[in-house]
């Protein structure tokens, strides 16, 4: 909610110390130490520093993987995070690749009609036409 507002310092602390007890409580792979990772790492994201925002997408995308599996939507979601980190730092060729991967788990999941499936494609369409 807070990063939400803009307020993403504030957020930023909130999330660390939840994750803290998370990783304390419930332990690293757990499902919910996973989204508080994946949040973490979107205010980092919304921040500009994609440094500390790639570190928490991978490793909630490790856990997302070993957690649900590698065609989950929620490991989807953290792939396609990982290639706006990409995009962002202009690796537009790692982005692509991600985008894609995204896409097509999306598509095989949600459908292509899905608000994530969709945003995946824009991203990639995004990603496509900066390189032209």
């Amino acid at each position: 909610m807070l990063s939400g507002k803009g307020e993403y310092e504030e957020a930023k602390e909130c999330y660390e110390k939840v994750l803290a007890g998370k990783m304390k409580v419930r332990g690293e792979d757990h499902r919910e130490t996973l989204y508080t990772l994946n949040n973490l790492g979107g205010v980092y994201f919304k921040m500009g520093n994609y440094e500390k925002a790639m570190e928490n997408f991978k490793r909630g995308l490790q856990g997302r993987e070993k957690f649900f599996g590698e065609s989950h939507p929620d490991t989807l979601t953290s792939i396609m995070n990982i290639g706006n980190v990409y995009y962002r730092s202009n690796d537009y060729g790692k982005a692509e690749d991600l985008y894609e991967r995204a896409l097509e788990g999306y598509e095989a999941q949600l459908g292509k009609d899905h608000r994530r499936t969709t945003e995946c494609a824009q991203n990639l369409n995004y990603c496509q036409s900066t390189q032209k």
